[in-house]
């Protein structure tokens, strides 16, 4: 009886692992006969596993999704990259999320052998996760999550109630195409079908409006760098042109990715800055090492003061 039941959990796990076998390739795998094959495909679905089969030289053997969910079969590294991914979720930005990843961790470290118990655990009580400064991230829904994700994937145009940054309460309609997560807040890249162009939405300010809409077509997929450039704008409260001057390809290799820079010529360019704040905003730009010009906005320009002063060993004026 061990021998069957060892032998039908490795019969699972071959099926799992690819989307067909052949009953020669479960003969020769499991060092058994087809016949044998053949009664433990028979035993597995008794058990409620759906074992699709495919008749022909060709045909073979597949596992079907099914009302019973089967073993959960992991090697070693994947039961503890499993362990750590929950531990990292138990601590996320969508709501609902963490106390299911919590109560997941907790029963797969339940059956760990205590080899593979002490590694993760050694990984838990060793690694630091360092939060970036600022505000809480905003929580997400699980639902909405969800919603736009299907739709993402099913091609269906989406309405939604979506609050700005000012706090203005407008109705989207959209052509879902992704969605970004940046470790602190998720984003939807969208067509805005209003609009006739491509946006970008924090999915934290949408509450999707159900039924979904209808199907559409997918359009040719956006510029590699709008969702870079978009999310980055999402993400700064506060944002200023900057005349640098410094050749363009010199600041673009200081930069991230998602900073748009212009050339305006060989010697000078523009740099779309931003950040959480003024005085951050002002960090950045010093950071550029170059000369810069910049207009605004006031409170810019304050802290820029402000640095300077301290800079030259003066009191800033408040």
């Amino acid at each position: 009886m061990l021998e069957t039941s060892a032998r039908l959990l490795r019969l699972l796990s071959l099926l799992h692992s690819r989307t067909e076998l052949s009953g020669a390739e479960l003969a020769e795998r499991l060092r058994v006969s087809a016949r044998t094959v053949r009664y433990d495909i028979g035993k597995l679905r008794t058990l409620g596993y759906p074992v699709h089969a495919t008749p022909g030289p060709l045909g073979g053997y597949r596992l079907g999704a099914g009302a019973k969910l089967p073993p959960l079969l992991l090697d070693e590294e994947e039961a503890v990259a499993v362990a750590l991914s929950l531990r990292t979720a138990a601590g996320g930005t969508v709501a609902g999320i963490a106390e299911s990843s919590a109560r997941a961790l907790t029963k797969l470290e339940q059956v760990l052998p205590d080899r593979l118990r002490r590694r993760v655990a050694a990984l838990h009580g060793y690694t630091v996760v360092v939060s970036p400064g600022g505000p809480a991230a905003p929580v997400v829904p699980a639902g909405t999550l969800s919603t736009v994700a299907g739709a993402c994937r099913d091609h269906q145009r989406l309405r939604f109630d979506y609050r700005t940054h000012g706090g203005a309460a407008t109705v989207r309609e959209v052509e879902p195409y992704r969605l970004v997560s940046t470790g602190r807040r998720w984003y939807l890249v969208a067509f805005d079908l209003a609009r006739d162009d491509w946006r970008t939405f924090r999915l934290d300010r949408i509450e999707p409006r159900v039924p979904l809409g209808p199907r559409f077509s997918p359009r040719q997929a956006p510029p590699d760098d709008l969702v870079p450039r978009g999310v980055d704008a999402a993400l700064q409260q506060w944002r200023a042109e900057v005349t640098v001057h410094a050749p363009a390809p010199v600041i673009i290799a200081r930069v991230p990715a998602a900073i748009r820079v212009e050339p305006l010529d060989e010697a000078r360019c523009v740099v779309q800055a931003g950040a959480d704040s003024p005085h951050q905003l002002a960090l950045h730009i010093l950071a550029l090492d170059a000369d810069f010009e910049v207009d605004g906005p006031p409170e810019l320009l304050s802290e820029l003061a402000t640095i300077s002063a301290r800079a030259a060993g003066r009191r800033p004026e408040r």
